[in-house]
């Protein structure tokens, strides 16, 4: 059956004859962004969401979302979509952050210009017969220094584009290295000094928890005297109040604002304010950038319904078409690894170590880095998802190294990971055979081959005759049926080990039977997404 895609707010049609065009059933319905009532009714239906603006997704509308796979934004800003709760139903959000890029840049600039030479009041008393021209006396940007609150794919456009117009150059940015501020001709500054010299101050960052009121009262009062500032990227960036205030005051020269912290915004503490410039967040309306990101965000939700392909993801690493094919299979070897681990282990995880060989150590390393990680942390956190998993992991001060070797032994490939506690090393390895599946093939250094399924047993042992037939005999005088059984062992008469893939979870009951009988050190109950 073919996927289907709700296109609930205006895009191009162009947009969506390419969902047509590649066998995908699409509803072309911007009346039902409006309607959330209506967005409720119909949204279990459909597998893609293709919104702009004016679609909220909130967590409501997820959780009746119960097909849905993919959610696209035609434009870079997503404060429309829950991502934490679209992150626990899997949902991957997606945006087109270089479609509107230079359009956003322009207004930035051109924002810039209006401010320092007032053109809307002057246009508006020249329309209105008068001839005040004494009354207009602006300011040259020329030889002026511009202090850019980051330096990314929009702030290096507009800092490309101050350069041009002689101005000096000074960048915040905390992901800013210096080689790239050396590459895109500015000088790197910390904020305080950015807030001390500007001349303008032109903002470029998201809406996050730390760039939020990042011009707050206390860091307006710190800039120079005169300065003009300029906010075309997110409402919330600056204390609307405090500026006002300063610009009353004199101590602001002026403002030019495209976004505020209420949308839409009908009133704010800085309309009507001489030398301040406001317009209904415009920065991506050009005709150029609507068609570039209606027509972006299409390919990218066609390409992962029809290949998996993950392009501009929010919540988890870019995958490439070519890289769905080949890789899907490691990515849930990856993801079981990590599980295994996980479910073993009950200390805090200090270190974890990724090697990759063989054909492995040429795939996206940093899909399966996260795949891993995240299968490790989904045993005490079952929302943690790719994205949030090497997060969580940084944040409890887990050491993440990766290792890349070319191929040894047997298999083509195979991925192993070493996660390290205070009291003890684990170790396990994977690869994934012809047929696609993954399988493990060692653990603890123990050589084995292991299909993997979503309920299975592990235990531990010393290598004494009776084990299988304690096995076999628990689970069946159980109604415990064994799908699959697996042995392996270090040496005769040493450490062994046993998997058994289980069609059904086995009791409680069962598993203290088995730790009864004093011939297992460990008896573990695991669990596995199915494929």
């Amino acid at each position: 059956m073919a996927p289907k895609v709700l296109i609930s707010d205006k895009l191009s049609e162009a947009a969506v004859q390419i969902f047509r065009d590649r066998g995908i059933d699409v509803t072309f319905d911007p009346s039902i962004g409006k309607d959330k009532d209506k967005l409720l009714s119909v949204i279990g239906e459909y597998d893609g969401l293709a919104i702009r603006s004016a679609t909220k997704v909130t967590e409501k509308i997820i959780a009746e979302a119960t097909n849905l796979k993919v959610i696209g934004r035609a434009g870079i800003g997503v404060d429309n979509v829950d991502i934490p709760e679209a992150s626990k139903k899997g949902i991957i959000v997606m945006n087109t952050p270089f479609g509107n890029s230079i359009t956003t840049a322009e207004h930035a600039i051109a924002m810039m210009f209006a401010v320092a030479r007032q053109i809307p009041e002057a246009n508006a008393s020249t329309h209105a017969g008068k001839w005040e021209k004494s009354r207009f006396m602006g300011v040259e940007l020329t030889g002026k220094t511009l202090g850019v609150i980051g330096a990314g794919n929009i702030g290096s456009i507009v800092c490309n584009r101050a350069l041009g117009l002689k101005m000096k150059v000074l960048a915040y940015d905390p992901f800013l290295s210096e080689e790239r501020a050396t590459q895109i001709g500015v000088t790197k500054v910390e904020l305080d000094e950015l807030l001390a010299k500007a001349d303008f101050i032109t903002l470029h960052v998201p809406y996050t928890e730390k760039t939020a009121n990042i011009l707050s009262a206390e860091n307006l009062a710190k800039t120079k005297k005169g300065v003009r500032i300029v906010n075309c990227a997110r409402g919330g960036l600056v204390d609307e109040a405090a500026l006002a205030e300063l610009i009353t005051s004199g101590h602001v020269a002026g403002a030019a604002f495209d976004v505020f912290k209420e949308e839409p915004a009908t009133e704010n503490p800085l309309f009507g304010l001489e030398n301040v410039v406001v317009t209904p967040h415009l920065g991506a309306a050009t005709t150029e950038a609507q068609e570039n990101v209606a027509l972006q965000v299409a390919e990218q939700m066609a390409d992962y319904l029809l290949t998996g392909a993950v392009t501009n993801a929010l919540n988890m690493p870019s995958v490439t078409a070519e890289e769905a094919r080949i890789m899907g299979p490691w990515l849930k070897l990856a993801e079981h690894l990590g599980a295994f681990v996980g479910q073993l282990t009950e200390e805090a995880i200090e270190d974890i170590e990724v090697v990759y060989n063989g054909v492995a150590k040429d795939m996206n390393l940093k899909a399966l880095n996260c795949a891993a990680i995240a299968g490790i942390m989904k045993a005490t956190n079952p929302d943690v998802n790719m994205v949030s998993a090497p997060i969580i992991a940084k944040d409890r001060g887990i050491e993440v190294s990766t290792t890349t070797q070319d191929k040894t032994g047997v298999f083509d490939g195979y991925i192993r990971l070493v996660v390290k506690t205070e009291l003890k090393t684990r170790s396990i390895a994977g690869t994934v055979f012809s047929d696609g599946k993954p399988r493990f093939i060692q653990i603890k250094g123990i050589n084995i081959d292991a299909e993997i399924g979503e309920h299975m047993l592990y235990t531990t042992n010393n290598d004494v005759p009776g084990i299988i037939g304690t096995l076999g005999q628990t689970m069946g005088e159980n109604g415990v049926n064994i799908a699959n059984f697996t042995l392996g062992r270090s040496a005769r008469d040493g450490e062994a080990i046993a998997l058994l893939y289980l069609d059904e979870q086995p009791p409680a009951s069962v598993l203290e039977k088995l730790k009864a009988t004093g011939l297992f050190q460990q008896v573990r109950p695991l669990q596995f997404t199915a494929a």
